[in-house]
C-alpha cells in the first residue's frame, strides 16, 4: 500500500515538473529524495511507466541474510557452551570457529533468541573511573582473540599496570582461561612482587557462582 502511494505521488509530482511548475530541486525535497535520485525515477518513469517505479526487491531474500542453519549453530553454541559471554567475547569465540559475523549480526540473533538483554542506558555524566595514583595497586588482565598468522588463531594475554599502563606480561594461549591466569599471577608476583587488586571481565574462569548465597 505504501508504496502505491509513492508511486501516486510520484506520478503527480512528476508531471507539475514536466508543465514547469515545479523545479527539479523542488520536486526531489516533496519527495524526499535527492536530486540525482529524482533523475533516476523520473528516467524509469518515462521509460516503463507505473511499473518502471516497483521496488523489485520486494518479495526477494536478500542475498546477505545468514543461512538458518548457521544461526541454529550460533544460538546452540551460545546457550549450551558460552552462556556466561559478553557478545564481544562470544564473538570472538565464533572467530576462531571459522563464523565471521559482524558484533551487530550477532548481537541482533541473541537478542532475538531471547537469550541477551538490551542494556539499561547509562548515565550521560557517568564519570569515567580515575587511575590508581601508584603502581601495584590495581593490575587490569584481558585476552583478545584473532588470526595472528593467517589460517591460526590465537588468545593473546596482556596484563598491565593501571597507574603507568606498563605492561608486566603477554603470551599467546590457545584459549584464555584459567591456566592462563595462573601463569600470569606467577611471572607477576616472581618479576614484580605482590599487587594489590587485580581488574578482569566476566569471562566464566574468573568467577564462581554459588547457590543460594550473594
Amino acid at each position: 500500500m505504501l508504496q502505491e502511494v509513492g508511486r501516486m505521488r510520484l506520478e503527480e509530482v512528476y508531471h507539475k515538473y514536466k508543465s514547469n511548475r515545479l523545479r527539479c530541486d523542488e520536486a526531489a525535497e516533496l519527495l524526499g529524495t535527492s536530486v540525482s535520485t529524482f533523475y533516476r525515477m523520473r528516467r524509469r518513469y518515462e521509460e516503463e511507466g507505473m511499473e518502471g517505479l516497483l521496488d523489485r526487491r520486494l518479495g526477494k531474500v536478500s542475498s546477505r541474510c545468514a543461512p538458518l542453519e548457521e544461526v541454529i549453530r550460533v544460538v546452540s553454541l551460545f546457550k549450551t557452551q558460552y552462556h556466561d559471554f559478553t557478545v564481544k567475547h562470544f564473538l570472538a569465540k565464533l572467530l576462531g570457529l571459522e563464523v565471521h559475523r559482524s558484533y551487530t549480526w550477532t548481537k541482533k540473533v541473541l537478542k532475538g533468541a531471547g537469550l541477551v538483554r538490551k542494556a539499561p542506558r547509562r548515565d550521560v555524566y557517568r564519570r569515567k573511573r580515575p587511575r590508581r595514583p601508584l603502581p601495584g595497586m590495581i593490575l587490569q588482565q584481558d585476552g583478545s582473540r584473532h588470526e595472528w598468522v593467517e589460517g591460526r588463531f590465537w588468545d593473546l594475554i596482556v596484563t598491565m599496570d593501571d597507574a603507568t599502563n606498563e605492561i608486566y606480561s603477554g603470551f599467546f594461549m590457545p584459549e584464555e582461561g584459567t591456566q592462563s591466569t595462573f601463569r600470569v599471577l606467577e611471572e607477576v608476583i616472581a618479576e614484580h612482587g605482590l599487587f594489590c587488586a587485580l581488574y578482569a571481565d566476566r569471562a566464566s574462569h574468573y568467577w564462581a557462582h554459588t547457590r543460594g548465597r550473594r
